[in-house]
């Protein structure tokens, strides 16, 4: 029999845990991690190096220095698997006062994540940069760890369920305990990511980087994930207690 106030417990930690996992699924598949936003450039002899740039980003071959380039010159927004572009509809654009833009995503391959990153963007033999390298492996491989760690905490607890068990619930608090560790160092590895990329990429003038809101939304599944490990430890720990002490009473 579950007291009231564990099986309370228990409910909150399941929404915030559910709350958690569509926060962290839904800023893993989005791409305005960070954004860039750029000054309006018009005239013909720049729309032809703006086209030039469109074209190696969308069809070149893969380089940080071939997407990141476009990216601070074209209102561009990068996440964990997309990186994209506002582009103009029209192809005379520059001609016109206020032309339509469009968002144009390229998605980043598995093969591309784990691409090594140089110290000096787009030239080979400058050296593997490992801290960026790993920076950016870090933040592609921990929030699919910590949203595995989701779904084994939820199928541990669906067994306890079954079998009428709360014991288990002290090991599942623990894994959402993993899980919000994980979302928060995701977080933490693509901000030090991009801080060192700024420092190795001359931003051209005018170009300013914000945060966008897919990162708030992992930031925010953390403690959600926290909180939800923090019920769980406290039901199990609590009513392992309450069940000692009534066992004790009924020997005495």
């Amino acid at each position: 029999m579950v007291d009231n106030r564990y099986a309370t417990a228990l409910v909150i930690a399941c929404v915030l845990s559910a709350l958690a996992t569509v926060y962290l699924s839904v800023a893993v598949g989005t791409q305005h991690w960070y954004q860039y936003t750029s000054p309006p450039v018009y005239g013909e002899p720049n729309a032809s190096e703006l086209r030039s740039l469109r074209d190696e980003f969308i069809n070149g071959e893969f380089d940080e220095k071939t997407y990141s380039d476009p990216l601070f010159r074209l209102n561009g927004t990068l996440g964990l698997w997309w990186r994209c572009l506002q582009v103009p509809t029209n192809a005379n654009w520059y001609k016109e006062p206020d032309p339509k833009m469009a968002m144009e995503c390229v998605s980043f391959t598995l093969s591309q994540q784990f691409t090594p990153k140089y110290k000096e963007p787009g030239n080979h033999n400058s050296g593997e940069d490992l801290i960026r390298t790993y920076l950016w492996r870090c933040q592609f491989l921990l929030p699919l760890v910590s949203l595995g760690l989701v779904v084994l905490g939820g199928l541990v607890g669906f067994c306890a369920c079954v079998c009428r068990s709360l014991s288990p619930t002290l090991g599942i608090g623990l894994i959402h305990l993993l899980a919000g560790m994980c979302s928060l160092a995701t977080v933490c590895c693509f901000l030090a990511g991009m801080d060192l990329l700024h420092r190795v990429s001359m931003l051209p003038d005018r170009v300013d980087g914000s945060l966008g809101w897919s990162l708030y939304l992992a930031l925010i599944s953390s403690p959600l994930h926290m909180m939800a490990a923090a019920l769980l430890v406290w039901a199990a720990r609590s009513h392992s207690k309450s069940y000692y002490r009534m066992t004790a009473y009924r020997v005495a």
